[in-house]
């Protein structure tokens, strides 16, 4: 009897495990009136002046020029005057406390855990004591815009990204974000759409 119960147990941890594949999640609103690329070339540069020289800007302005690379663009030659001009920002927003009630359902809610007992009169119930848990929440921010050199006040393609979540880690988190914003580039002209990313391993403090 004792080993059956432990089969079960595991059985049961096991579906609950299954259906909490680890995403990350981003909105992502874009709109557009860009040609199809063919070749044109770009340079990536903040739209904050205050991060003209970071290195942290220079690693993530590395992972932008690689993405429109990927989708038919091309990086101009250091001191060629370029097609395009790439503008982009991150930044992270006000933290806040947020606050969640689990009840004792068969899962155990979002955590995918549960806690059976043994019956008065036999048989497993599945007690009801709810789970109250409160951590810190961050708005995490990423923008793109993509203008003609020769007109560079007139956007052909502005995105914001915007991702809610426990990580205070931009090092971590943008390139999510990045990859988030060119999924499906460019995307639907004038609407927000919720994009996934499939995580392989979620860190314990969680995105």
């Amino acid at each position: 009897m004792a080993k059956t119960t432990r089969l079960f147990i595991a059985l049961v941890a096991v579906v609950a495990l299954a259906g909490c594949a680890s995403k990350f999640r981003s909105d992502v609103s874009s709109w557009h009136r860009l040609p199809p690329p063919s070749g044109e070339t770009f340079v990536v540069v903040p739209k904050d002046e205050k991060k003209q020289g970071s290195l942290e800007f220079a690693q993530y302005a590395g992972l932008v020029a690689n993405q429109l690379e990927k989708v038919g663009y091309r990086a101009a030659a250091r001191g060629a005057k370029p097609d395009l001009i790439v503008r982009f920002d991150y930044g992270l927003g006000d933290a806040r406390e947020k606050v969640r009630t689990y009840g004792g359902d068969f899962y155990g809610g979002y955590y995918g855990y549960y806690r059976p007992f043994w019956g008065p009169y036999g048989g497993w119930g599945f007690p009801d004591y709810p789970d109250v848990r409160s951590y810190t929440v961050y708005s995490r921010m990423l923008s793109l815009e993509i203008a003609a050199a020769n007109n560079p006040d007139q956007n052909l393609y502005e995105t914001r990204v915007i991702s809610d979540g426990r990580s205070n880690r931009m090092e971590e988190v943008i390139p999510l974000m990045i990859d988030a914003l060119f999924k499906d580039f460019p995307g639907p002209s004038g609407v927000t759409r919720e994009v996934s990313i499939d995580m392989p391993k979620e860190p314990a403090s969680g995105y």
